[in-house]
């Protein structure tokens, strides 16, 4: 089943990086961190990469704009539905996540965005709470923006490093 794999990803390597797009995008929509280890997307692209022996930037560009533009939504969806979110799931489930996420962002501000995309457990609410609770979009675009581009290169170098080291290995 993997030569089969393989085959098929050399075949259409050119799909790389709308795949590591697309697959960023929908983790960093909020909730889905929760259901979707973030872990297993990485080392799904990162494989992808290897395989197909794409190149890491175009690959980094692809995911910082996927997750860019899903915490993106998710503070357009905070931001039109307010405090009505409390009543979604995870929110009903685990009623201390909302609390948490809200002591967070009001000790860190703008820089709870950038840290909340290193720390799973905050991913999944903080660019929601955010629009929740009224950041300017421009203050929160601020922080997204470069925030995608480091967390991109941070989890997918030393992944592309080591596919690279890899291949050169006899």
């Amino acid at each position: 089943m993997s030569a089969f794999v393989e085959a098929f990803v050399r075949a259409h390597a050119d799909w790389v990086v709308p795949i590591a797009f697309v697959l960023t995008f929908l983790k960093s929509l909020a909730f889905v961190s929760l259901v979707v280890p973030t872990t297993l997307v990485v080392a799904i692209i990162v494989a992808l990469m290897g395989i197909a022996d794409a190149s890491l930037w175009p690959v980094v560009v692809a995911v910082a704009i996927g997750a860019a533009l899903g915490d993106w939504v998710s503070y357009a969806i905070g931001w039109r539905l307010k405090h009505r979110v409390h009543d979604w799931w995870p929110f009903t489930r685990y009623p201390d996540l909302m609390p948490r996420g809200e002591r967070f962002f009001r000790r860190w501000g703008a820089m709870s965005v950038v840290l909340c995309r290193f720390f799973s457990p905050l991913r999944a609410t903080v660019p929601l709470l955010c629009g929740v609770l009224g950041m300017r979009l421009r203050v929160f675009q601020l922080a997204n923006w470069p925030s995608a581009f480091l967390w991109a290169a941070a989890v997918l170098g030393p992944g592309a490093a080591l596919m690279h080291w890899l291949h050169r290995v006899p």
